[in-house]
């Protein structure tokens, strides 16, 4: 549940300026977060939850194109035999409904926040459902009646009495801006320009460096010639003056 309240940061850059410390490694309480909860009156004690985007491992599969929260096309798990649990829900990160401007977000991957920020956390009716769906669980499980079963195998027991999640319930309206594939699309061609132009640059940088080294030793060889003596440059004339009879 700690995971299911938490901040999200874009990048690293992001992280690091929600917490600030001293010299001796202690939390400065008039930066960052705590000083934006100070400031309100609000202060944050004991530890909280950070995703970092730009460190997640992105999803790489496909998404769902007419489907308005552009969802992740994700299979129902099934048993060696074929058949699925029948009390599997669904993945959490097709349950969750995104608001507009969170649409529109991407990465520097180019990738969009249902595929950076939610794993395969599976959903299921009831405790008893998890348990009898062990074998098909590999990345974690929620149930509606409050069980939890961690990716490292471990489960959460008991209740919670200091946290409580509520989930507001949507209606299907479609929500995605109408140029939002338009938008990926000139992003990745932007990108692919960006490839175009480095590589552009690197070769006439090369070309560059050809140019100033040809032009050094061209303009070394015309000064030792120059600051020759002028007796050997008097001989090494005459040596060219043609006979005469």
């Amino acid at each position: 549940m700690d995971n299911m309240l938490a901040l999200v940061c874009k990048t690293f850059d992001g992280v690091k300026g929600l917490e600030k410390y001293d010299k001796d490694g202690i939390i400065d309480k008039i930066s960052g977060v705590h000083g934006l909860g100070r400031s309100v009156g609000k202060f944050l004690d004991g530890r909280f939850t950070v995703f970092c985007l730009e460190n997640l491992r992105p999803f790489y599969g496909d998404v769902i194109i007419d489907d308005p929260q552009r969802k992740l096309i994700l299979h129902r798990p099934r048993f060696p035999g074929g058949e699925s649990h029948p009390g599997f829900l669904d993945f959490a990160i097709n349950m969750i409904h995104l608001d507009r401007a969170h649409l529109r977000f991407l990465t520097v991957s180019v990738h969009g926040l249902r595929e950076t920020l939610f794993s395969h956390l599976q959903v299921y009716k009831n405790r008893t459902d998890i348990q009898s769906a062990l074998p098909l669980i590999k990345d974690g499980v929620v149930s509606l009646d409050g069980g939890l079963l961690r990716p490292n195998g471990s489960f959460c027991l008991g209740r919670s009495k200091n946290l409580e999640v509520k989930f507001v319930v949507t209606t299907d309206v479609s929500s995605l801006p109408e140029n939002v594939a338009e938008m990926e699309e000139q992003v990745k061609h932007k990108n692919w320009e960006k490839e175009m132009v480095l590589e552009y640059m690197k070769r006439e940088e090369d070309l560059l460096k050809q140019v100033k080294e040809l032009y050094r030793k061209q303009k070394q060889e015309l000064m030792d010639y120059v600051t020759q003596p002028a007796v050997t440059q008097v001989c090494i004339h005459e040596q060219f003056i043609p006979f005469r009879t």
